[in-house]
């Protein structure tokens, strides 16, 4: 048990940091390709210059994203090697198509697009940096292919102990991975959408080029209003399709041990995950059978008749998930999510009202908010995965089965350790490269080549 708890601490850790780069180079790879296109359109210098400015923060962050991504790699040979074995024949294929399809066209026309200033057709260099954009986002959807496969296997069979791969386009279109990849690209937009926004208040506060900053404001806050609206729907969405596949997690999110009908959702409790009981709780009745399956009156299965289904069906163990690390993830991230629609909308009533840059408050908010989509992301992370505990591969394999039988635990708390001391040294270097690139504000220079 050392041993698997210490390497599921080690890969949540690293995953986690690598989750703060990967949506917002989705969401800025997609920002920066408009900014492109607005001065494609208007030959506006402004947008040049802007441009080129968040193409400099999103080249940096995409950079730190490759770094940290790398190990996730790695680490699966290293510290869950049996798991890698299980699912290798069905794992091993969206992640090399990934790499050799997605992430070599996201890179590759990267470099068009820094160094096709002044070289290349005007209309080429706009479609370089939307093939960016487009890599970035095919990227996630791949690795999302490849989580969904974890949380609803189809396509497989079993041979001698492992998955092996049945059916290719069942794998591909994996009804988890659709309702999945919507939400979670939808996600990386918003988060950079108040990533350009932060940055944008910023420098208004700073009284820095106010009149180009405005612009990618008022970008930046419509590109969030529209998908963290979207957020919520296709959030929607998945929860339904997580109470059909994986009613044990819909459960642990809200904390509903017994079952009800109708199912009443959970505003506030303390979990009493000894006692299995939800203490002092707040509740809105009807509210989760709606939720759940668009009927007042349906049922929902709570975890403590779940327990007994699942034993039945997979034998004697605990099924239940770490119900108060899901329960109040998913409270904070959803309250999150109910944030940015609030804060997205009133920012466009106040551009409606010609306020937006005179509105020090909600600027100085805005330099805040910028990062709660990061926590946001890490929270919807943390419910998908912990609240599909004790499996690794949903009804296949247990986690404390997938872990390397070779390891000791004194090297996976020594790798643990050096991770986290060199990833935390990779963050405080993304906060100084950004903030360096970025108080300087837009170049003044609109013609010279942007360098890194």
């Amino acid at each position: 048990m050392e041993v698997l708890e210490i390497a599921r601490w080690q890969f949540g850790i690293t995953t986690i940091y690598h989750f703060f780069f990967s949506p917002l180079t989705m969401g800025l790879a997609v920002l920066t390709a408009i900014l492109h296109t607005f001065y494609y359109r208007t030959g506006s210098e402004q947008y040049k210059r802007l441009t080129k400015y968040f193409g400099k923060l999103f080249v940096i962050i995409f950079a730190l994203g490759v770094v940290t991504g790398i190990v996730l790699e790695f680490q699966f040979g290293m510290a869950w090697s049996e798991y890698s074995r299980f699912v290798g024949d069905i794992f091993g294929i969206p992640l090399a198509i990934e790499a050799l399809l997605a992430f070599f066209l996201e890179s590759t026309f990267i470099a068009v697009w820094i160094f096709g200033w002044g070289r290349l057709p005007k209309r080429i260099h706009l479609v370089s940096i939307w093939l960016v954009a487009l890599g970035s986002n095919l990227s996630a959807l791949w690795i999302l292919i490849a989580n969904a496969w974890m949380q609803l296997p189809v396509g497989f069979v079993i041979n001698e102990g492992r998955a092996e791969l049945a059916d290719f386009v069942a794998v591909m279109l994996n009804k988890q991975m659709l309702v999945m990849a919507q939400h979670t690209i939808i996600a990386a937009f918003v988060t950079g959408g108040l990533f350009m926004f932060g940055i944008s208040a910023w420098q208004i506060l700073r009284n820095n080029q106010v009149e180009a900053f405005a612009k990618s404001a008022r970008i930046a806050l419509v590109f969030t209003a529209v998908s963290s609206l979207l957020v919520a729907t296709t959030g929607h969405s998945q929860a339904q399709h997580t109470v059909q596949h994986q009613p044990m997690k819909m459960a642990a999110m809200e904390g509903l041990w017994q079952t009800e009908q109708p199912a009443s959702f959970s505003l506030f409790a303390i979990i009493d995950e000894e006692n299995q009981a939800s203490r002092r709780e707040l509740r809105l009745p009807y509210m989760l059978s709606v939720l759940a399956h668009n009927d007042a009156s349906s049922e929902v299965k709570g975890m403590k008749d779940l327990q007994q289904e699942y034993e039945e069906a997979y034998g004697p163990g605990n099924y239940i998930p770490p119900v108060t690390v899901v329960y109040w993830s998913f409270r904070i991230m959803v309250g999150l999510g109910v944030l940015f629609i609030l804060y997205s909308f009133f920012g466009l009533g106040l551009w409606w009202k010609n306020k937006l840059e005179t509105n020090r408050w909600f600027l100085k908010i805005g330099t805040v908010m910028m990062f709660l989509p990061l926590v946001a992301n890490s929270l919807g992370w943390i419910v998908t995965e912990i609240g599909r505990q004790p499996w690794v591969v949903y009804g296949l394999m247990f986690t404390r089965d997938g872990v390397s039988p070779n390891v000791s635990g004194g090297s996976m708390l020594l790798t643990t350790v050096a991770f986290t001391l060199v990833y935390g040294l990779i963050a405080a270097v993304a906060v100084y490269l950004v903030h360096r690139f970025a108080k300087n504000g837009l170049p003044e220079d609109t013609e010279k080549m942007i360098s890194y």
